[in-house]
């Protein structure tokens, strides 16, 4: 998150000590009584030798440890939640780079704490309960059990603790915004019907999946928001996760959500960003860019067109080959394979044929008739998006998994005005865009007035 000047100004330094020469006549007096000669005469009966200090230094925060109005934040806090930064990295972090997201990480507790003291002092509860529950569905998201995925954040230096606090303050701060923000947010149903006929005058256009990660910022603190913004760029062009960044670092009401914005036209988004979102490829993130209130970094999710059939949520009927391959075969013997089984598979004459096929060359056979288009890897798409049904696609696979090929038996094309957006949920969008730039400003108003001391 962005730095709040008032509270927190990085400044790292490299702090080295350098000799004062004395003049040897000097008898200055100090506040404490002593004469220089006296204190220097002091220092050396310590015998101290030369020393130099290697690290980095912040004057500002000493350590990784703060005060919130009372609530105290540790510095394993910080560890624990840094670690799992460090996860969705797969531990590909440099030093410099952690110092940093420590920062970051501190600054995304403060807000945690001023959003779950705000709650309590309006009375706004979340049972125990709730929070588990949440965490279980964390768990399963990594495909293990509450008790497996307890050891797996313990091993990466973190803790069920860190996620279970985070998901507290997730949940508080979005039912105090329902109880004090969205009952004063207004959406007329004119401006609904508006954004419908918008959409029907725009049938055939593109609209984008998009992810964003919004930092706020000052004018004053705006070229720090941008650095920060830059290094989260190049970690997640780097292979880091962008739902993972989002979750920790984005300060827009979509973090929840891994920062998905859903399906939105280039209009709808910020004049800076509607050239950008344009330009960008398929899972492709944008620079920095600066907008009112501070930076944002949006990632392409998806692209289709208004209105229009979406071609990846066809539901397609496959049936798929698997040719398994000896551990010890050579590339040139694995080519040859395929090149056979591309020969058989080419010309077959569709998917009654297919299993037949499957025995000549030894291959194992599975149906699937309820396979979404949108599922599959890019490239696939690409090739059964062009195919007639009863083809095959080339061969492909892993000398692990063996060779496969996929077989088009059918394919139902959803209807073209199927994404058409309802009355509701386009009202849903409205509202909570706005009931979005309320809590910032919320947040805002809780930072300024916080009394925030780092030891």
């Amino acid at each position: 998150m962005t730095t709040f000047q008032k509270y927190c100004r990085r400044g790292v330094a490299v702090a080295v000590l350098a000799a004062v020469p004395l003049a040897s006549n000097a008898q200055q007096v100090t506040g404490g009584g002593q004469t220089a000669s006296q204190r220097h005469a002091a220092a050396a009966a310590l015998q101290l030798p030369d020393i130099t200090v290697f690290g980095t230094f912040d004057p500002n925060v000493r350590k990784a440890t703060a005060i919130v109005n009372g609530d105290i934040i540790t510095d394993t806090d910080v560890d624990h939640r840094l670690a799992l930064v460090m996860i969705a990295n797969s531990g590909n972090v440099s030093h410099e780079e952690k110092e940093v997201l420590r920062l970051q990480v501190l600054r995304n507790l403060i807000d945690e704490k001023l959003q779950i003291q705000e709650a309590a002092q309006n009375e706004v509860k979340v049972p125990e309960e709730e929070v588990e529950q949440a965490y279980s569905r964390v768990a399963a998201n990594f495909r293990q059990s509450k008790e497996a995925f307890e050891v797996f954040l313990r091993e990466n230096g973190s803790s069920p603790a860190s996620i279970k606090q985070q998901i507290r303050a997730e949940i508080t701060w979005n039912r105090l915004l329902r109880r004090k923000v969205e009952p004063f947010i207004n959406v007329g149903d004119d401006e609904v019907q508006a954004v419908i006929r918008k959409l029907e005058e725009a049938k055939g256009k593109d609209e984008f999946r998009v992810g964003e990660i919004f930092l706020s910022a000052t004018p004053e603190t705006q070229g720090q928001a941008m650095a920060d913004a830059a290094r989260i760029v190049e970690q997640v062009r780097n292979g880091a996760s962008f739902v993972a960044y989002a979750r920790q670092f984005s300060e827009a009401s979509s973090a929840a959500l891994g920062g998905d914005l859903g399906w939105v036209r280039a209009e709808q988004l910020s004049p800076a960003l509607q050239g950008i979102v344009t330009a960008l490829p398929r899972g492709g993130v944008s620079d920095p860019v600066p907008v009112p209130g501070g930076v944002t970094v949006i990632a392409l999710v998806d692209k289709r067109q208004v209105l229009s059939a979406d071609p990846s949520a066809a539901i397609l009927s496959l049936k798929q080959m698997t040719l398994p391959l000896p551990d010890n075969i050579t590339e040139a013997e694995a080519r040859k394979l395929a090149a056979n089984m591309q020969e058989k598979t080419r010309n077959m004459g569709g998917c009654g044929k297919a299993d037949e096929v499957a025995r000549s060359i030894g291959a194992a056979i599975v149906s699937n008739d309820q396979l979404r288009m949108g599922d599959l890897p890019q490239q696939l798409q690409q090739i059964l998006g062009q195919m007639p049904i009863g083809a095959a696609t080339p061969p492909f696979g892993s000398a692990q998994d063996g060779l496969r090929v996929l077989v088009l038996c059918g394919r139902d094309d959803p209807p073209a005005n199927a994404n058409v957006p309802s009355f509701d949920q386009v009202y849903g969008q409205l509202n909570d865009t706005r009931v979005n730039s309320a809590a910032r400003r919320y947040l805002r108003d809780l930072r300024r007035d916080a009394v925030i001391d780092y030891r």
